[in-house]
């Protein structure tokens, strides 16, 4: 005989950053396991320090950190703490990104721009990253910037449920923000079985966060209308799209979106909005200040964990919204 036999049981090890560490504990609770203790600190420059206190040799390691505010510093977190299991010799790293940093920046809209979300992908995949779990990337083109497999899960699900159980259906009309959310608002309307409506605006190339919105196309008069969008970031365009609604005559808005990044003047517009309900889920953290009654935060935990067990057991991924 040479070489030596071992037993081969695969061992499955889960690590989180400083960005959402709530969100991390929760993935951790479904999955039964508890989350690697990891010393990590700035220095007095701001460079970070990571140092794992339990070795990862031969485990599949499992890396959750949501790309939030400061976005540059949690990223560049996640990326050291690749590295860091690299060179501990993990047999795999599958990185977990409930929200991708830089996804709408997926193209060049005019000369001389950069194409971000693909340079997070090269600086994940240069690091060490083998595998990528996240959910709802703002377009699914960003699957392919990345030189590995890549997860892709979904929130329709969890936040098609919620609206569904409380609205009358018969008086729902699903509403996309704009033409880009029209694929996935389709799919809303499958899952509850209601009309669609487009809200039809116009971006200023000029200046960021800036919306006009046009027209309605659509019955929404007199229906209860569930705005649907990915994220969620100044409040501006869904504000707006909302107006346009009630302008028409509708009864209600909903507000739902998978990512409430919720940064500037979010706060006020969402107070002041006439948008009875915002319902996001929890792959960022809600700021402190918009702890309000007519947001609702739901979780994505339990939909995460179940993909890192599948990814973990060889298993399928997929099935998990096969009935999509």
């Amino acid at each position: 005989m040479t070489g030596i036999k071992t037993t081969g049981e695969k061992k499955l090890m889960l690590f989180s950053g400083r960005a959402h560490p709530e969100l991390a504990e929760e993935v951790a609770h479904q999955l039964g396991v508890g989350l690697v203790p990891t010393k990590a600190f700035d220095f007095a420059n701001g460079e970070i320090y990571i140092r794992y206190q339990e070795s990862a040799r031969g485990a599949d390691c499992f890396l959750i950190q949501s790309h939030t505010a400061p976005i540059n510093k949690w990223i560049m977190e996640q990326l050291i703490m690749i590295d860091a299991l690299k060179r501990a010799s993990a047999r795999s790293i599958t990185v977990v990104i409930p929200s991708y940093g830089y996804a709408r920046q997926d193209k060049k809209h005019r000369g001389r721009e950069p194409i971000s979300a693909r340079l997070v992908a090269d600086l994940l995949k240069t690091a060490g990253a083998d595998r990528i779990v996240t959910v709802d990337l703002h377009t699914d083109q960003i699957q392919g910037f990345f030189d590995g497999p890549v997860d892709h899960l979904f929130a329709l699900p969890v936040l098609a449920d919620y609206v569904g159980a409380k609205v009358d259906r018969s008086k729902l009309t699903v509403v996309s923000p704009d033409a880009g959310r029209v694929r996935v608002a389709d799919r809303w309307c499958d899952r509850l079985d209601a009309p669609l409506a487009i809200v039809h605006k116009r971006r200023d190339k000029d200046v960021a966060n800036q919306v006009t919105v046009h027209e309605v196309v659509g019955d929404v008069k007199d229906r209860v209308c569930v705005l649907v969008d990915d994220m969620v970031d100044t409040g501006g365009t869904i504000c707006a799209a909302a107006d346009a609604l009630f302008a028409n005559g509708a009864a209600d808005v909903i507000v739902t979106a998978t990512h409430g990044i919720l940064s500037g003047p979010a706060a006020d517009r969402l107070k002041n909005s006439k948008v009875s309900e915002f319902v996001f889920t929890n792959t960022l953290p809600t700021p402190g200040e918009l702890e309000l009654d007519k947001i609702t935060v739901l979780s994505m935990a339990p939909t995460i964990a179940r993909a890192i067990q599948e990814v973990f057991e060889d298993g399928s991924v997929t099935s998990l919204f096969e009935e999509q």
